[in-house]
């Protein structure tokens, strides 16, 4: 290691900018799942009312 390291978590400044620092805006970017999940809802409700009609019919 170099003897003029210095080391970036020593330096109060840098620590505040990095923990004031805003979050990118992933949230934003990423595809909602609600359609994903109200779909594979849906589909297994059909296998089931399916499966109940065929057993009791």
């Amino acid at each position: 290691m170099a003897e003029n390291y210095t080391d970036p978590s020593g330096n109060t400044a840098q620590f505040r900018a990095f923990v004031d620092s805003p979050e990118p805006a992933a949230s934003a970017s990423a595809p909602s799942r609600v359609p994903l999940i109200a779909g594979v809802a849906v589909a297994a409700a059909v296998v089931v009312a399916l499966v109940a009609w065929i057993a009791l019919g």
